[in-house]
């Protein structure tokens, strides 16, 4: 088991359900959403948009959530506008990475600090980290000592620290490919056995699921990469290489493929702890904000968001595990 400062427990508490589930709402998207904004947009769309669809996730979909996590560029107006019973995680990256460098290496906001974050009202701190276990060893040496700053910043301030780690194969850049789907495991598996290392001082991991879903037998009509047996180990030796908190990233998945996978995670042994779930709950969304304008937008968020999210959450409810027992 964890041990938790006081205030961090009562943060992480407010993040939750009253059984220690996780069941948080993720928009801090920026670039991407940017684009995906415009690409349905006739008209040129400015910050102004971007901030405004923000709003209106966090007003609809906030009630059926336990938090929200958002960027402090754009998400703070849509932060204020939360339900009152719903916590508040907020990004400390800046968005993307370099794609014309090697090793896809992190990069802090730098108008931004912990203790900036924190008075802004974040309940916790998320950072994103792009990982391949496998790649240079200075790359990665780099990325532990960068990790080991924030943590440390985390901890001066008190505050729960988020680490969202998302794997990646530096000889493959197609994550959508059986050759990735293969090596994934490894991938996701190793990197969260790093960073539970207590240097870090990471409190909760947001990860990937470790399979790809669409190449597990029985959920594709196509070839597959792993046997149910063998996607069903993965997950139980995801859960038992950390002692921390985990919750599942969504990874823009469909909501149907998201909530089938949290029920082949439980019945595989997984002891996840909830989820920061993004697209899957909101993406169908930005067409019709983007092409009708607010109203259409809001009306979409009203019926089929609060329907993908209310569905998640009766998932959530028989397939999640406390977080209460991994922590002290």
């Amino acid at each position: 088991m964890i041990e938790l400062t006081k205030n961090k427990l009562a943060a992480l508490k407010r993040l939750s359900d009253e059984n220690g589930v996780i069941g948080a709402l993720a928009i801090d998207q920026r670039g991407s959403l940017k684009k995906m904004i415009a690409a349905g947009s006739a008209s040129h769309v400015g910050d102004e948009g971007i901030i405004r669809f923000k709003e209106l996730v966090s007003e609809e979909l906030t009630p059926f959530a336990t938090a929200i996590l958002l960027d402090p560029e754009y998400g703070l107006p849509a932060a204020k506008v939360r339900s009152k019973d719903a916590g508040l995680l907020v990004a400390y990256e800046k968005t993307g990475y370099d794609a014309t460098a090697v090793g896809r290496l992190p990069d802090l906001l730098p108008e931004w600090s912990v203790k900036r974050l924190k008075e802004a009202g974040a309940d916790a701190v998320k950072f994103l980290l792009y990982y391949d276990v496998d790649e240079d060893k200075k790359i990665n040496d780099y990325k532990h000592v960068y990790m080991e700053r924030v943590g440390s910043e985390c901890v001066a301030e008190d505050i729960p620290f988020f680490l969202e780690i998302v794997s990646y194969d530096a000889e493959n850049d197609d994550v959508k490919s059986k050759a990735y789907a293969k090596v994934k495991p490894h991938k996701v598996i190793e990197a969260m056995r790093e960073f539970s290392k207590p240097q870090y001082n990471v409190d909760v991991l947001k990860v990937e699921v470790p399979v790809d879903m669409n190449f597990v037998e029985g959920y594709t009509e196509g070839e597959t990469a792993y046997s149910k047996e063998e996607a069903a180990a993965y997950f139980k030796e995801q859960s038992e290489v950390t002692e921390l908190p985990f919750i599942f990233l969504s990874a823009g998945v469909s909501a149907a493929l998201f909530q089938e996978t949290l029920k082949f995670a439980k019945e595989s042994g997984s002891t996840f702890n909830g989820v920061l779930c993004g697209r899957a709950t909101w993406k169908d969304g930005v067409a019709p904000f983007a092409t009708d304008g607010e109203q259409a937008g809001r009306t979409w968020l009203q019926d089929t968001g609060k329907k993908n999210i209310e569905e998640l959450n009766g998932v959530l409810k028989e397939s999640a595990s406390s977080w209460f027992d991994k922590v002290k």
